[in-house]
C-alpha cells in the first residue's frame, strides 16, 4: 500500500478494453440512477403528499413525521439487502445480482404507485406502503456494493477514484430526475389534482426506466477480478477439500474494523444528504413558507451541479488520496451546516439553491472518492459483503432517520439550529474515522485478502 502522495504501485490488474470499460460504466451509472430514482422519488413524495394520502388523520407536521417513519424503514432493510446481495455477489458474482436488484427495486415502486390511499382500504393502505418500502431498501441495499465494485474491479488504479465515482453520481443523477417529474408536475397541476392523483405518475414511470436499465446492464460482462479469485478459490478447494467460509462470516471474524471505518465515514455523508436534499422541502414550506415549486426547482438546479462535481471530487483523490478530500468535505459540510438554514430564511429560489447548491458540492468531497476507499479496503472474495454492509448498516443510524430527527427537532425547538448541531456532530465522527484510516490510493485490488493495514 502507497502512503499518500507516493507514486502509485504497480499492479497486476489488467485494464478492460476500452469500449468494454465503458459499456460497464455506462451501465452502472445508468442502473444506480434508476434505482435511486425510485428510492428518492418515496423521500419526495413522503414530504410533499404521503402525510395527506396515508396518513390523513394526522395533523399535516405529524402527517410528515409518520411518512418520514414509512421511509425510514426503506433504511432498515438495506443492511439486510447488503448482507444478502454481498454473500451472493462474492459467491456468483457481481452482475446477477445487480440484474435482481434493479427488477425489485422497479417492481416495488410501480406497486406503490397502484397503490390505494386511506380514504380507500384504511388502515391496509400504509401497511401495504410499508411493506413496499421494505422491498425497496432490501434492493437498494444489494445495488450499491455491485455497481461499484463492477467499475473498480474492470478499471486501473491509478484512475479507480474517478471512474468508481461515475455509479455514486447515479445518485444525484437518480434524485435530479424524481426531482424534474416532480417539478414539473408541481408546475403544470394544482395541489388538489398532485395529491389526489398526479403525485402516481413518477412512481408508474419507473417501469420503463428499469426496462431501460435492465437492457444496458445485461449487456455488461462480470469482473474479471472477481473471475480470478473465484478460481483461485476453487483450486484451493480442489486442491486442500476444504470448504470456503462465508464471506460475512470473514468480514465479521478479520474485517470488523474496515466495516466500523466505512461505517464512520458514511455518517456525515449520509445525514447532511437527507437533510439537503429531503428536509429542506419541509423546513422551506413550513417554516421558511417558500413555495414548494420554488424549492423543487432549486433542487433541481443543485442535483445538476453535484452530478458533475462528484467525478471530479473522485479525480482528486487519485492524486491527493482517498482520505485528504474526504477529510475536507466533513470539516466543511460541518461548518456550511450553520449557514444552511439562515440561508434558506431569506426565502426565494436564489437563497434555497445557495443553500442546497453548496452544500451538496460540498458533501460531493466525501461521496466521490467514497466508492473507490470502500473497494480497496477489503479483499475479492469479501469485498461484496464488507463494502455492503459497512455502507447499508451506516444508513439505519444515518440516512434513514436524518428526515425524522430533523423533522422532530424542528417541531422541538422552532428552530434550524439544532438540525445543524446534529450535522455537524455527525461530520466530527466521520472526521474521526477518516483520521483512524490509512490511505488505500493504488492498492491492486486483484488479491485474495484485504491489506492487514486497513485502519490504524
Amino acid at each position: 500500500m502507497s502512503a499518500p502522495g507516493s507514486p502509485v504501485p504497480p499492479t497486476t490488474e489488467p485494464p478492460a478494453p476500452r469500449g468494454s470499460f465503458a459499456k460497464v460504466v455506462v451501465s452502472s451509472l445508468i442502473g444506480t440512477t434508476v434505482e435511486w430514482y425510485d428510492f428518492f422519488l418515496y423521500g419526495s413524495a413522503a414530504a410533499l403528499v404521503f402525510g395527506a394520502v396515508f396518513f390523513p388523520e394526522s395533523d399535516p407536521l405529524t402527517g410528515i413525521l409518520l411518512a418520514f417513519g414509512t421511509y425510514a424503514i426503506g433504511f432498515v432493510a438495506r443492511p439486510l439487502g447488503g448482507l444478502v446481495f454481498g454473500h451472493y455477489g462474492d459467491r456468483v458474482g457481481r452482475k446477477r445480482l445487480l440484474v435482481i436488484s434493479l427488477l425489485l427495486m422497479g417492481a416495488s415502486t410501480f406497486a406503490i404507485g397502484l397503490l390505494p390511499g386511506h380514504a380507500t382500504i384504511g388502515v391496509a393502505a400504509p401497511l401495504l406502503l410499508i411493506a413496499l418500502r421494505l422491498v425497496q431498501g432490501f434492493a437498494l441495499g444489494g445495488e450499491w456494493g455491485g455497481a461499484v465494485l463492477l467499475v473498480s474491479e474492470h478499471g486501473h488504479p491509478r484512475w479507480r477514484g474517478f471512474w468508481a465515482s461515475w455509479p455514486q453520481a447515479g445518485v444525484p443523477c437518480g434524485n435530479l430526475l424524481a426531482t424534474a417529474v416532480l417539478a414539473v408536475l408541481a408546475a403544470t397541476m394544482a395541489d388538489s389534482a398532485f395529491e389526489a392523483w398526479g403525485w402516481r405518475i413518477p412512481f408508474l414511470l419507473s417501469g420503463v426506466l428499469v426496462l431501460i436499465g435492465l437492457y444496458v446492464r445485461l449487456a455488461v460482462e462480470e469482473s474479471p477480478v472477481f473471475q480470478a479469485a473465484a478460481r483461485r478459490a476453487e483450486d484451493a478447494r480442489a486442491r486442500a477439500g476444504v470448504t470456503e467460509r462465508a464471506p460475512i462470516v470473514d468480514v465479521l471474524r478479520r474485517h470488523w474494523r474496515e466495516v466500523l471505518v466505512a461505517m464512520g465515514v458514511r455518517l456525515a455523508e449520509n445525514i447532511s444528504y437527507y437533510v439537503i436534499t429531503a428536509f429542506i422541502l419541509v423546513y422551506a414550506v413550513e417554516e421558511a413558507g417558500v413555495e414548494r415549486g420554488t424549492v423543487l426547482n432549486a433542487l433541481l438546479v443543485a442535483s445538476a451541479v453535484q452530478l458533475v462535481v462528484v467525478p471530479i471530487w473522485g479525480a482528486l483523490s487519485d492524486r491527493l488520496g482517498r482520505r485528504p478530500v474526504i477529510a475536507f468535505g466533513a470539516v466543511s459540510t460541518g461548518l456550511w451546516a450553520f449557514a444552511f438554514f439562515p440561508i434558506i430564511d431569506g426565502g426565494g429560489f436564489g437563497m434555497v439553491l445557495a443553500a442546497a447548491g453548496v452544500g451538496l458540492v460540498l458533501h460531493a468531497a466525501m461521496y466521490g472518492p467514497q466508492a473507490a476507499f470502500f473497494s480497496e479496503l477489503f479483499g475479492t472474495r469479501t469485498r461484496y459483503s464488507g463494502a455492503s454492509i459497512g455502507y447499508q448498516l451506516a444508513s439505519i443510524a444515518a440516512g434513514g432517520l436524518a428526515p425524522l430527527i430533523a423533522t422532530w427537532l424542528l417541531s422541538r425547538f422552532g428552530s434550524g439550529l439544532p438540525v445543524s448541531v446534529y450535522v455537524a456532530g455527525a461530520c466530527v465522527l466521520t472526521l474521526v474515522a477518516v483520521l483512524a484510516s490509512r490511505e488505500t490510493r493504488g492498492r491492486d485490488l486483484d488479491d485474495a485478502v484485504a491489506p492487514e493495514a486497513g485502519v490504524r
